[in-house]
């Protein structure tokens, strides 16, 4: 075969790769443009009435009424989110399936054993919503008004109060796990399928106290059926500038924070992680959204950062759960 030939033939092959790339391209670019020409399911794996589930609603309304398409959320509870989780990791990579999500997402590999789902691997985040702040509540019938009260309660009556939560490693477990660890006392865990079933529990007296978000127990704030005694973050909130954080009411040192951030399957190509991610900011800065939100301190990230910050959380319940004393099931 002559020189001329290679060369032509060398031209074809250059000519063929650079054809191939662009049609693989502008199909993914256009998607994301014309993204969704069809209903979306938003998969939040807690049962309805949570900080996920409400703050989850909120977003994908505003995201439905600017985009002109459903966005149906679908709850599907148990086992602190695994159960949803494994859905959506078993899904299809098109922007069709989202999943809603709160940090529980990354502290699961510490709780159970066996994951259907690399946690890390099989999702990608597009962003956060909401930054995730308990609030520490008790059942009115409980004698105490200050975290420093909770503890000397807790310490006279070892084994003996009761505390709801979201279901094992969720953020209210591990948010009263860390403080009975800090302050050297035993309290008992009592897992239930989400924020609003723990919540119930704690109303009706079958739990003494517990750590919810400010959609699950705010509610029930100042009708005497709880009574609040500190936050969990290293700051007071707006919404309760009164009350004080766990470390000034008697644990110093003490600090538990997380967030609520949507997912979608791994795989979904950038330009499609981009569009989702700037139709759920548009959706939060919209007026009506915004206020809505207001007691939920929203929190946005882009894609970058919320990788970087769920690696970041991974790391950190690496030496939660030796300090908390928690084993995988």
């Amino acid at each position: 075969m002559t020189p001329t030939i290679y060369r032509h033939r060398a031209a074809a092959t250059a000519i063929l790769a650079a054809t191939t790339t662009l049609a693989v391209v502008l199909p993914v670019s256009t998607l994301a443009q014309s993204w969704p020409t069809k209903p979306v399911r938003v998969v939040t794996p807690w049962a309805a009435g949570g900080l996920t589930d409400i703050v989850g609603r909120i977003v994908f309304q505003k995201v439905s009424e600017n985009l002109g398409q459903q966005f149906m959320v679908d709850n599907r509870g148990g086992a602190a989110g695994t159960i949803g989780a494994d859905i959506v990791a078993k899904s299809p990579a098109d922007g069709y399936t989202l999943m809603v999500h709160s940090m529980a997402h990354v502290v699961n590999p510490f709780v159970y054993a066996k994951l259907p789902y690399d946690t890390l691997n099989d999702f990608v985040g597009i962003g956060t919503l909401v930054r995730q702040t308990g609030l520490l509540v008790v059942h009115p019938s409980l004698p105490v008004r200050t975290v420093k009260d909770l503890i000397g309660l807790a310490r006279a009556r070892p084994d003996q109060l009761f505390y709801s939560t979201a279901g094992s490693g969720s953020f209210s477990h591990l948010a009263v796990a860390l403080l009975g660890s800090m302050s050297g006392t035993r309290m008992v865990d009592v897992p239930y399928k989400g924020g609003g079933p723990a919540t119930a529990a704690l109303v009706s007296g079958e739990a003494q106290l517990s750590a919810g978000t400010p959609a699950s127990v705010s509610t029930h704030l100042g009708t005497n059926r709880l009574r609040l005694i500190a936050v969990t973050s290293d700051t007071r909130l707006t919404a309760f500038p009164n009350t004080p954080t766990v470390a000034e009411s008697g644990q110093p040192g003490y600090e538990y924070s997380g967030w609520v951030g949507v997912f979608a399957p791994a795989g979904l190509p950038k330009p499609l992680v981009d569009r989702i991610n700037a139709e759920i900011a548009r959706a939060m800065e919209a007026p009506d959204t915004k206020k809505r939100l207001e007691e939920f301190e929203p929190w946005t990230m882009s894609p970058a950062q919320m990788a970087a910050r769920i690696r970041q959380d991974y790391d950190k319940h690496v030496k939660l759960m030796k300090v908390a004393g928690i084993k995988p099931m």
